[in-house]
């Protein structure tokens, strides 16, 4: 496409500020619900009461059913596998089956990518590496510099030769790369430097990609022909798979996060299929800019900044009319890092359920309410239902340890039938993940099937109560508001740059 066809399509520069303002007056969380708000009060309220109900049953002689909460704990479990095992059906066919489609004709639009970086250089010469060496490069590659310090600044000015720009300011191009640019700010947080970032591009769609995401050869051209074939698509995510350091805790966290990615990455494929995709990861999007500046951009305060943007794009398309789709893209892979040890792994989980909780407060209106389709009337009853997911699960777990140890050994043992039957269906809705990711994505994409049954195996006596104890954390967040949240090593991504 070319910069004239470019200048007429897209949305220009906005004016500084701007983003705050229009989020301010689109945002339910300043704006206030509008419709009704009672659905979400009375699933939340009603699963409470359940929970408390069923942990007062624990404590009379009923057999099985006094472990009712890991019952029900397993039932909703065992019904979303099914759900997901329906709607991927169509992945069977192998990648041509979920591609979209595009004509020749169809013009392609303008792309720009933002990385948002913040004394990331152990991993961001690897990231703008796998950037410029796109099969379909980018328009424009902007390195949001959040208040780093020397050693980003010599890489940027030394290995890619950019010059230095004022404080507030995007430098002039370098030399090498003509495309990659580096807008250099006061240290504000990620949300603030892609909300300037966004704020001075005027490309038609615009890619976050974090400091340590490591970006398939294809992944760019995957995107920019998603959002040619789609005109009501104002957001899309990449599929992603998790990289840790070479550490025997990393390579642990590694192997159980992949097996987690994979699933997860189905589940969002699924609920796409119902026009219900939520969850855009911020290390891997793209995203319609012209929308993107309709809504208000990012949302400082909230902790999964990412995921509250999506449900304000939802809720503002359907309340305008827009009818704005979002997307999974198998065809878009990359490469993320991810928690290596057990102290970084609780830190963000806490800090994403924590998020979680926000969002769905803020957006309680559109919980069970008809007016945004499936999207109000089944994804969002069931992410309701996810917030006390870990309390039933953390319960169930307590429950059968308390029954071992007090010696009720009977209802230890139906109980144990129980979660026996339940592995051995998660053990086949597995292996079936593994080799129908395989087959969405063409590749093989980092993954083992005798790994992955041993994954299954091993998975609900370690990882799962890890992830419910994150979580619980979250609720901690949530009720108190804390946001401290201590660094994060990193070092898979550098280590895996040759692989």
């Amino acid at each position: 496409m070319s910069i004239a066809l470019a200048s007429r399509t897209a949305a220009p520069p906005a004016p500084a500020g701007a983003f705050e303002a229009a989020r301010r007056r689109i945002s339910p969380r300043y704006a206030g619900p509008v419709g009704i708000a009672w659905p979400a009060a009375l699933i939340h309220g009603g699963l409470t009461l359940l929970w408390l109900a069923l942990l007062v049953r624990a404590f009379l002689p009923d057999g099985l059913w006094s472990w009712a909460a890991g019952l029900l704990y397993i039932a909703y479990d065992t019904a979303l596998l099914l759900f997901v095992f329906w709607k991927t059906l169509p992945l069977v066919g192998g990648p041509a089956s979920a591609a979209r489609a595009r004509g020749a004709d169809t013009p392609r639009p303008t792309l720009a990518v933002v990385v948002a970086a913040h004394d990331e250089d152990a991993v961001l010469a690897a990231t703008l590496d796998a950037l410029l060496g796109q099969s379909d490069p980018p328009d424009r590659i902007l390195v949001a510099d959040d208040g780093s310090g020397e050693r980003t600044v010599r890489l940027l000015a030394g290995r890619f030769a950019l010059p230095e720009p004022e404080p507030g300011t995007v430098g002039a191009p370098g030399r090498l790369h003509p495309t990659l640019g580096w807008l250099r700010l006061p240290h504000g947080g990620k949300s603030a430097a892609l909300n300037r970032a966004m704020e001075l591009l005027d490309e038609e769609v615009v890619l976050t990609v974090d400091a340590d995401t490591l970006l398939d050869r294809d992944a760019i051209g995957a995107m920019r022909d998603a959002f040619a074939a789609d005109p009501g698509l104002v957001a899309a995510t990449g599929v992603l798979l998790p990289v840790c350091d070479a550490t025997l805790s990393g390579r642990l966290f590694e192997w159980f996060q992949t097996y987690e990615y994979l699933r997860n990455f189905l589940s969002r494929y699924a609920w796409s299929r119902m026009d219900s995709l939520l969850l855009i990861s911020g290390a891997f999007a793209g995203f319609r800019r012209a929308a993107l500046v309709e809504v208000g951009g990012f949302d400082a305060d909230c902790l999964v900044e990412d995921y509250e943007l999506i449900h304000r794009l939802k809720r503002h398309g359907t309340l305008t009319g827009r009818g704005w789709t979002t997307a999974v893209l198998g065809s878009a892979r990359a490469r993320t890092e991810a928690p290596a040890t057990l102290g970084a792994f609780l830190r963000q989980r806490r800090r994403w359920f924590g998020g979680f909780l926000q969002t769905q407060t803020w957006y309680r209106d559109m919980i069970g309410n008809p007016r945004y389709g499936r999207l109000g009337l089944a994804m969002l009853p069931v992410k309701a239902a996810d917030t006390l997911q870990p309390v039933y699960g953390l319960t169930a777990a307590a429950l059968l340890i308390g029954d071992l140890v007090t010696g009720r050994l009977g209802v230890a043992a139906s109980v144990s039938a129980v979660i026996g039957a339940k592995i051995a269906l998660d053990l086949g809705f597995h292996v079936w993940s593994v080799w129908l990711f395989r087959r969405w994505l063409g590749v093989r994409a980092r993954t083992s099937l005798p790994s992955a049954v041993l994954a299954s195996l091993v998975e609900p006596f370690c990882f799962q109560i890890l992830r419910h104890l994150g979580a619980a954390a979250g609720w901690v967040v949530y009720l108190t508001g804390a946001s401290s949240w201590g660094a994060q090593s990193r070092g898979g991504l550098a280590a895996s740059e040759g692989e």
